[in-house]
């Protein structure tokens, strides 16, 4: 018999050996979109937020594989050149005048201190102070009770040193500590919030917020207290929510030790609490971290971090093939970075009341009620006054 002949035997392909890739091509398009939406993300920050809107699970090391697989590079600023910014409104030509004029100051009258109340700014807020129900009546007018708080914290002087044409201390630190109790400085300035926003054709209910933290010295009265490592500062930080003009929507005071990270979810849920229209917001490089995960995940609220434009340690993300090299320079002192100023401002209204430039109180809820009464001290002033201080500044002759 012959032999029949041999079949062939078939190739093996050669296969690709390693682990599969873990994302799509579709996943990598969408990492790069994040990547250029927000060039100023850090990689840890990068990663954290796309693992989150993807549900993945990946390192740093692996996300920056893929970016550079999408064509993405991390361009860092110069040493250190000396450029000095140049202010935003000197770039547009537009002139713009922010001095102290006569119309912001208040020289009282003869029946009234400096910074007291003036009857249109009673009427807007006085039913609120007003005594209801049972009791006999008050033996002094509540609205000499307002002033002498705000004497109080304008000037920084102690209870017992109030003027004598004011009521007695004792009387108007008791009725101060049950308003405190009462909560109705909030309720104050969320009213006064409203009617401004308003004024300025804005939704009362706010959709945007910046979030920042102001470090504050204690006195020797006494109270919780801790230090700040990065500020060198013995005492308290007040951590604050405000909506873009600038107005508070969220106040909590911790001690000086906390880290803003840490106090960052518990003073955004007071916000949300009450406006759960917050959809997005603005924070600084010391927010960044896990801390902003949390508060997407939980409470819906997609902050940014804008960090300074010389931060070497971020860079800017961008694409070489649609995008030349940005030049980043780096710049010394201050700059006015986006979104973040307006809180920073925030913070030098309350500066301008000599009884917050230090913490003096022993309760925290206390410092808390003397925040909102100092602002809302300073929208009355807006509301009441015929032309808007904030948005046409009086011409000077």
């Amino acid at each position: 018999m012959e032999e029949s002949p041999e079949s062939p035997v078939p190739l093996k392909t050669k296969q690709k050996r390693g682990r599969p890739p873990r994302l799509s091509p579709e996943q990598i398009d969408r990492l790069r979109a994040m990547a250029l939406d927000h060039p100023a993300l850090s990689l840890g920050d990068l990663t954290r937020r796309f693992c989150t809107a993807e549900n993945v699970k990946l390192a740093s090391g692996s996300v920056r594989k893929y970016l550079d697989v999408a064509g993405l590079k991390r361009t860092r600023p110069p040493p250190d050149s000396g450029a000095v910014p140049q202010p935003e409104h000197a770039a547009s030509g537009v002139p713009q005048d922010w001095r102290f004029t006569d119309v912001h100051r208040d020289e009282g009258d003869s029946d009234r201190y400096p910074h007291g109340l003036t009857d249109p700014e009673w009427e807007l807020v006085g039913d609120l102070f007003e005594h209801v129900g049972p009791g006999r009546p008050a033996k002094y007018e509540r609205r000499a009770v307002v002033d002498a708080c705000i004497y109080v914290v304008r000037s920084g002087c102690p209870w017992r040193m109030l003027p004598k044409d004011l009521p007695p201390w004792q009387v108007v630190y008791g009725q101060f500590r049950r308003w405190v109790d009462l909560g109705l400085f909030e309720k104050m300035h969320d009213r006064l919030r409203g009617m401004w926003r308003e004024r300025e054709h804005r939704d009362p209910a706010p959709t945007a917020a910046i979030i920042d933290a102001q470090s504050v010295r204690t006195s020797a009265q006494g109270g919780p207290k801790g230090f700040d490592a990065g500020k060198k500062i013995k005492g308290r930080k007040r951590h604050l929510v405000t909506d873009t003009l600038g107005l508070l929507l969220a106040v909590l005071i911790t001690c000086a030790n906390v880290q803003d990270r840490d106090a960052a979810e518990p003073v955004v849920a007071i916000a949300k609490s009450k406006y759960p229209t917050l959809t997005k917001g603005w924070a600084d490089g010391g927010y960044g971290g896990k801390a902003l995960d949390t508060i997407r995940a939980v409470h819906g609220l997609d902050i940014e971090v804008v960090r300074h434009p010389g931060n070497r340690n971020v860079g800017r993300w961008y694409d070489p093939a649609q995008l030349e090299l940005p030049t980043l320079e780096v710049v010394r002192g201050f700059v006015v970075l986006p979104r973040r100023w307006v809180v920073e401002r925030t913070n030098a209204w309350t500066d301008r009341c000599r009884g917050l430039q230090k913490e003096n109180g022993r309760r925290l809820d206390v410092s808390t009620s003397w925040v909102w009464f100092a602002h809302a001290r300073l929208l009355l002033r807006r509301l009441a006054h015929p032309v808007s201080l904030a948005t046409q500044p009086p011409e000077v002759a």
